[in-house]
């Protein structure tokens, strides 16, 4: 179960995807010279190798541990995360006024895919708290920054997002956690939250947590809503841990995968001196959450290709070096590598077309994200468009492979010493959390449609087609852009109920638009002979087999939700 960092891969994207080089042209990251990216990814890889790689048995074998109330990570976990600090990975993309290192949020983006591709699990330490810094730097005060972000960037203190409720899942209006003022700004806070990504640990000696609440009076619903910043320990008057806040873990869950994630319930203000204090103005609670939401969904989406990286290199390795005889026509023939096999053969092209188009549309996402911190509109709409397509499709993708992955093992792959099965089961919570992909496609049909009266979309659609030179390709475009008009003057239920199917079409799209970008510039380029030659394999099935899957999706997108009311509830049991 090792891991080799895709450096060749991850490069190639950067540059004729993300368009680095661009980036770097402005003095915001002029700092993102070729000679630094190349630093970046050949540190980063070989520290997830290194460091978080040999950790991912362990922690799927033995995992957090929970005992009255402290949260402990298995045994080399804290060494690795304190490695992880001293070397500054944390810090890529953080603001320079605050110890970051004023970096594109792209190549943060790599680093954690080695990080998670390394050790899926542990990785989700370094999963949110980017979140928690985006949220502080749009809404929090000049005090809160100067305080808390220092800490958060270097990872001395991770950070958390507190928006679940026993009774309030996805409908985030419905949760019951309140603020009551004290008197000096400051606001005691109670309540109870599930699912809370590592809530408690024993990583660092303080935790950030971002949490939801309502204060008196407030309106019920998400506009009653207010966001507070809750540390675990208080700070004395030089900004250190101090006190305990009256925050405690109740209980972590003991889940299908991802074990090394400790998954907690918290109990906020036991004791009724939980201290919190309030992010942005009263009642702009989901706006500043969704700040830190939106960076997360980003990093779900790359989950996916973590995990398709990880699966594909195994399944590979293995496919190598597995021998047994087949049987061809009737007849038995020599023993040979399974890889030799077509079926095996096209199952491992599937993985790595997915793989390759999954992080070519995340990475492009993470590319608008950095334009929009410069200013550019136009590429905030296209983040904002692209981002439930990168975590639905992304997590989806990461899903397929690494059930392929366990596929290509054969009955190896359903037993636990293999590994093989537990990428399956630590991917399979991405398509769930940050918003489940059914809301993702909700938001795309709902929200994102119809961003700028519908022009981001028409941008997108006009972008691919003036690029697109495969005939295919450019149906599904088409394909694409009609079902969108479609959808955009439907009914609400039938929006939704082609949402899904949509969301999957445009994804597909956008990927094979950016796979035969690539192909066409490997054909051309020198280098690894290797490499170039699966990148332009991989783009010719990702274009050949996957773009008319999508496009066949087209009658379940314009089908409406007739179908689904069609039958009565009582005889979905039947």
């Amino acid at each position: 179960m090792t891991y080799t960092p895709p450096i060749n891969e991850q490069r190639f994207v950067l540059d004729h995807v993300v368009k680095i080089g661009e980036l770097a042209e402005n003095d915001a990251y002029v700092a993102a010279s070729p000679d630094m990216v190349d630093a970046i990814l050949e540190g980063a890889g070989a520290f997830a190798a290194g460091e978080y790689a040999p950790l991912n048995r362990i922690g799927d074998q033995v995992g957090a541990c929970w005992d009255d109330g402290v949260v402990t990570m298995p045994a080399g976990y804290r060494e690795a995360y304190a490695a992880f600090v001293e070397s500054g990975w944390g810090s890529i993309n953080g603001p320079e006024a605050f110890g970051g290192q004023g970096l594109p949020y792209a190549l943060a983006t790599v680093v954690m895919e080695d990080l998670g591709s390394a050790n899926m699990g542990f990785s989700l330490v370094n999963m949110l708290t980017p979140g928690a810094i985006e949220s502080l730097v749009a809404h929090g005060s000049e005090a809160q920054q100067a305080l808390y972000l220092p800490k958060l960037i270097t990872g001395e203190w991770t950070g958390t997002m507190n928006l679940t409720e026993p009774q309030a899942g996805s409908d985030v209006g419905a949760l019951r956690t309140t603020a009551t003022p004290v008197g000096d700004g400051t606001f005691r806070i109670k309540g109870i939250k599930i699912f809370i990504t590592f809530g408690e640990h024993d990583l660092t000696d303080n935790i950030i947590h971002l949490v939801l609440a309502r204060t008196p009076g407030a309106p019920a619903g998400t506009r009653g809503i207010s966001l507070f910043l809750v540390p675990k320990f208080r700070l004395d008057a030089d900004g250190r841990p101090d006190a305990a806040n009256d925050v405690r873990c109740v209980s972590i869950e003991h889940k299908m995968g991802i074990h090394a994630s400790p998954t907690c319930v918290l109990s906020f203000g036991d004791h009724d001196d939980c201290i919190g204090e309030l992010i942005g103005g009263e009642f702009g609670g989901i706006k500043a959450m969704f700040t830190m939401m939106n960076n997360a969904r980003l990093n779900v989406g790359l989950q996916g290709v973590q995990i398709a990286e990880r699966a594909t290199q195994q399944a590979v390795r293995y496919a190598m070096d597995r021998v047994q005889s087949a049987r061809a026509g009737g007849a038995s023939r020599d023993p040979v590598a399974i890889i030799q096999h077509p079926d095996v053969r096209r199952m491992l092209l599937r993985m790595k077309a997915l793989t390759q188009g999954a992080r070519a549309l995340v990475y492009y996402a993470a590319g608008q994200l950095d334009r929009a911190h410069l200013g550019d509109d136009a590429a905030n709409d296209r983040l904002e468009l692209l981002t439930p397509l990168a975590k639905a499709w992304g997590t989806d993708v990461g899903c397929e492979v690494a059930s392929l992955g366990v596929q290509v093992h054969g009955g190896m792959g359903f037993i636990e010493e293999t590994g093989a099965a537990q990428h399956y089961r630590d991917i399979r919570i991405a398509p769930i959390y940050e918003g489940t992909n059914g809301i993702q496609a909700a938001d795309l049909v709902g929200r994102k449609l119809g961003l700028s009266g519908g022009a981001a979309f028409a941008r997108l659609i006009a972008d691919m087609r003036a690029e697109a030179q495969d005939a295919g390709l450019r149906s599904l475009i088409d394909a694409s852009e009609a079902v969108g008009t479609h959808l955009a003057a439907a009914s609400a239920d039938d929006r939704l109920a082609g949402s899904y199917p949509f969301l999957t079409m445009l994804s597909v799209a956008v990927a094979g638009w950016l796979m035969e970008r690539q192909a066409r510039i490997a054909a051309n380029a020198e280098g690894d002979r290797d490499f170039l030659a699966m990148k332009q394999a991989a783009a010719r099935y990702f274009i050949a087999q996957i773009v008319p899957e999508a496009e066949g999706l087209k009658a379940s997108a314009v089908a409406g939700a007739e179908m689904f009311f069609a039958v009565e509830d009582e005889a979905f049991a039947a």
